[in-house]
């Protein structure tokens, strides 16, 4: 792949000025610091996205977003890393001149350019045989405008119209310079065969006397089209769409989506239906989070595209019996990709686009509001309904709805959902998870792995996998809230459990480091807490001298050597900063939270970020407020000493456990000299800290 060159990236992110990016997107206010307004990825009415100039970093303390000016880019746009250095580019006209390309790998973006080019001449030629023939404006224009589609609805879609022609767009694009294979690979023009299925060099417009939809990427670039007649005949299919093509694939995209995807984030909600002219029907009417599978059953990957937007999608079924027993099969796919599903029914005969006609934009959003029930609920009560007064067919739903429970990830949502069913269905709720469990189980055995989706409902109480009893059993007690592992590596750095009930309230509940280890055979994480101080003074003050011609980033390398981080992430954020501080540059935040790794950007973007600023107020009350800006080497030798402690006090574990095993006297006599001379250490590394630590044998 192709790649920019790291001197343009970095010049493209030190000329991008995030608060301009952002501020394209929101209106941001100032408030001390830094700009704050509603985060543009979730619905919030009190401001939680923050936006560091200083810093060029961005984050949402609500949906938990952030990340540098490239990232606010690939999250708002929906793109991958290099279309978003290509698209701030664009934005402060910087050139673009990629690093060069092997002859394949030029050939192959050459091709895939080449197709997204001619489409592009495809749709445009498309749009002005709608707006500008005779043909296009009475019969296309007319079509849509009697569907109740308006001008403007019409340009954002770029919807078009193909004249009734054999090779229009053919002589076209061959009068514009365009080769014809690229018309033959995008499908806009078929190849002619005869009998025996051989080329007889005769080609014709795939698309002839129809109404164009443009098909967007993501990106906004055209992939393919929908097109549909407005002939009467009953041997024509209705709606022809292009093929499969290199830059086409139906798995991967959902209509409308390039429209729809910043409402689809700030509603919070992703309508989903069938057809294009649904799509235009209700978002003209308003509704512009709505997406089309276009007639095809649901992908994975078109879920996943939902996904990237939003958790939420609501399904507007049609009012036709058949149409709906067709389309759960795909819901439970939405179900499985860890979606909350809702459904909206119309009434028998409408669909979304019809119904929309009929009552109204303010009627058709009041409906789908009031009408929008949960897929579970909904697909219990028909399947009940139509099987009410066959028991055989009655024991068949159960199970179809037991395979969609199945399938939701949420444990909580299951037993809800199992509740639910034994309601509607007038089943004892424990026959109905005794049938579920081994629907799980068959299920498991099934996949790869031998391990199923969900979870297993145990017949004790407090089920491992479940996490809750069954129905029958008493409620158990609320569990306390455990300590963070920072609050934890509070406690037993600076002191007793005692202190930190005090501090975290009688709720809290803390577990010693050696019952947890032998709980799940991972420590606290107490050494990350303190890596993680180290690497952020680094990254966020290299080039501050603690002493005069000493930096922040020379004087914690100093102390602390070449490998001091455990933690794989950290170590390699460690490294490249030496590496840089080698080349005679100071570790920039700016420039590593635009890294193309994504684990480095969301690293170094939680080590920059903060909610809270010091108040003003504290100042002139004379209230004093250790600053690390003011006290660069306070702050260093702090983290340092609290680092190296930790370290002790883990050699001090190892001692103490071998201990605990059979041992000769010399061995015995060395590991009790090891523990008086690391617990000196201890209480010395305490004293420098100004600490007192209570810590037993």
């Amino acid at each position: 792949m192709a790649r920019i060159p790291k001197e343009l990236v970095d010049h493209i992110i030190q000329t991008a000025d995030i608060v301009e990016v952002v501020g394209d997107f929101v209106q941001l206010k100032r408030k001390g610091q830094n700009l704050w307004a509603p985060c543009p990825f979730h619905n919030e009415k009190s401001p939680s996205f923050s936006v560091n100039p200083a810093k060029s970093l961005y984050k949402c303390f609500g949906c938990g977003k952030a990340g540098g000016v490239v990232q606010f880019v690939m999250d708002v746009e929906g793109t991958s890393y290099v279309e978003a250095l290509k698209y701030l580019a664009k934005k402060y006209a910087i050139e673009i001149q990629e690093e060069e390309k092997t002859p394949q790998q030029q050939l192959e973006q050459n091709e895939r350019d080449s197709q997204f080019i001619v489409s592009d001449f495809a749709k445009n030629h498309y749009h002005r045989l709608l707006l500008n023939s005779e043909e296009g404006m009475s019969i296309g224009y007319g079509y849509l405008k009697e569907r109740g589609l308006n001008l403007s609805t019409i340009q954002t879609f770029e919807l078009g119209y193909s004249l009734d022609a054999w090779d229009d767009l053919m002589k076209a694009a061959e009068a514009a310079g365009y080769d014809k294979k690229y018309l033959e690979k995008t499908g806009l023009t078929v190849i002619r065969t005869d009998d025996q299925g051989k080329d007889t060099g005769r080609r014709y417009d795939r698309f002839r006397g129809r109404v164009m939809f443009p098909i967007h990427n993501i990106s906004g670039r055209v992939v393919g089209f929908g097109a549909r007649t407005l002939k009467r005949d009953d041997k024509m299919a209705k709606y022809l769409n292009s093929p499969e093509s290199e830059i086409y694939h139906k798995s991967d995209v959902l209509y409308g989506l390039f429209q729809a995807r910043q409402a689809i984030r700030t509603q919070e909600v992703c309508y989903l239906v069938e057809g294009y002219l649904d799509v235009l029907s209700l978002y003209q009417g308003g509704i512009k989070n709505v997406v089309a599978s276009s007639g095809t059953s649901l992908t994975e990957g078109q879920i996943r595209l939902i996904k990237r937007y939003s958790d939420n999608v609501t399904v507007l079924y049609d009012g036709d019996a058949a149409g709906i027993k067709a389309s759960l099969r795909g819901t439970d796919l939405l179900l499985e990709g860890g979606l909350n599903v809702r459904v909206v029914l119309f009434p028998d005969g409408d669909d979304p686009d019809s119904y929309i006609r009929k009552v109204g934009d303010q009627r058709f959003t009041e409906y789908i509001e009031t009408k929008s029930q949960d897929f579970i609920s909904f697909k219990t009560t028909l399947v009940a309904r139509e099987a009410s007064n066959d028991p055989v067919k009655k024991a068949e739903a159960i199970r179809d709805v037991l395979h969609s429970i199945a399938k939701v990830p949420d444990a909580i949502k299951r037993q809800v959902f199992l509740q639910q069913t034994s309601a509607t269905f007038g089943i004892d709720e424990q026959v109905l998870i005794t049938e579920y469990n081994k629907l799980v189980k068959t299920a498991s055995q099934k996949a790869p792995g031998g391990s199923g989706n969900a979870g297993s409902y145990g017949q004790g109480a407090g089920s491992a996998n479940t996490g809750f009893p069954p129905s029958n059993n008493p409620r158990s007690a609320p569990a306390p809230r455990p300590m963070t592992d920072e609050e934890e590596a509070e406690m037993l750095m600076y002191g007793g459990h005692e202190a930190t009930v005090e501090i975290l309230g009688a709720g809290a509940s803390f577990q010693p480091s050696a019952a947890k280890a032998a709980a799940d055979d991972d420590t606290p994480d107490m050494l990350q807490v303190c890596e993680r101080e180290v690497l952020r003074l680094l990254v966020l003050y290299a080039g501050r001298e603690v002493e005069e011609e000493i930096s922040v980033a020379a004087y914690l390398m100093g102390q602390l050597g070449e490998n001091p981080l455990q933690k794989p992430l950290y170590a390699e954020m460690w490294e490249i900063c030496r590496q840089e501080l080698l080349a005679g540059r100071f570790p920039d935040a700016r420039l590593l939270a635009q890294n193309e790794r994504e684990d480095i950007r969301q690293l170094i973007t939680d080590l920059a970020t903060e909610r809270y600023e010091i108040s003003p107020n504290w100042r002139t009350k004379e209230i004093y407020v250790f600053n690390e800006v003011d006290l660069p080497k306070l702050a260093c030798d702090n983290a340092v000493l609290r680092l190296n402690k930790v370290h002790v006090q883990r050699e001090l574990d190892q001692c103490l456990e071998k201990l605990r095993h059979p041992l000769d006297d010399v061995e015995m006599f060395e590991i009790l000299g090891d523990i008086k001379r690391l617990k000196e250490l201890d209480n010395e590394l305490a004293g420098l800290l100004g600490t007192v630590v209570g810590r037993t044998a």
